[in-house]
């Protein structure tokens, strides 16, 4: 599986999914001046050691192995979220954004065989960004489903579009601070794109940045070098 082909996909999806342009922000995600953020590297990093696993061990999950793989969850199914401890200044949960399904009420999303845990979480996380400022409509909905199709993602993706995962569930179990940083770029990318946060966006990314236990200077940094980066990018065709 070409995980960054996924991703990519997916990318184009969530950014097709917004009411803004994003053409420079898709370049910096995708490929572009100063090579893409989500490369292979940052892909290893922010899914953890079960991608490498996957790519280097788990060719024959697709075959139905019922065998767990090294990292402990069964090939093609990404484990329930289990308690890690949390940053030494421990996020603080905010309440719930404005018309959020309570925990309790939204189911998880089917996820496909052969998809790694940390492909499932970067697909909702995306997906949670790019519906940031409020409810999808039928054509933004349309947009993240066209682009899952060929990566095999459809069923995930309608499943987060309808029933969205908790963002608590989505980011909860990190503990490594680099890849919290990159989670949160990944998601102020989408949520900017190519133009200003607007007010439901920024109660968005507060909330996100609590989750992910990150202070004010360090968030303000991220945005920072996102924002420099995506205005740097060649509009492109």
């Amino acid at each position: 599986m070409d995980l960054e082909h996924v991703i990519g996909q997916m990318v184009l999806g969530s950014l097709g999914g917004r009411r803004k342009r994003s053409r420079r922000a898709t370049r910096f995600l995708t490929g572009g001046r100063g090579g893409s953020f989500l490369n292979a590297s940052t892909l290893l990093a922010l899914g953890g050691l079960a991608w490498g696993v996957f790519e280097t061990l788990g060719r024959e999950s697709q075959a139905g192995s019922a065998q767990p793989a090294p990292g402990g969850f069964a090939p093609g199914h990404a484990p329930s979220p289990s308690p890690v401890p949390s940053p030494a200044m421990g996020p603080v949960t905010p309440p719930p954004l404005p018309g959020a399904l309570p925990a309790a009420t939204a189911a998880p999303a089917p996820v496909p065989a052969g998809i790694p845990e940390g492909a499932v979480r970067i697909v909702r996380l995306m997906i949670s960004a790019a519906r940031a400022d409020g409810s999808l409509t039928p054509d933004e909905r349309e947009a993240i489903l066209a682009q899952a199709r060929p990566a095999g993602l459809e069923s995930l993706a309608a499943g987060e579009v309808d029933r969205p995962t908790p963002l608590e569930a989505v980011v909860s179990g990190i503990p490594e601070e680099a890849q919290r940083k990159d989670l949160y770029t990944l998601a102020f990318s989408i949520v900017r794109a190519d133009e200003q946060v607007t007010g439901a966006e920024r109660i968005y990314l507060a909330r996100l940045a609590s989750l992910l236990g990150l202070d004010p200077a360090a968030v303000a940094a991220l945005e920072a070098d996102a924002t420099g980066k995506i205005d740097g990018q060649d509009e492109g065709t």
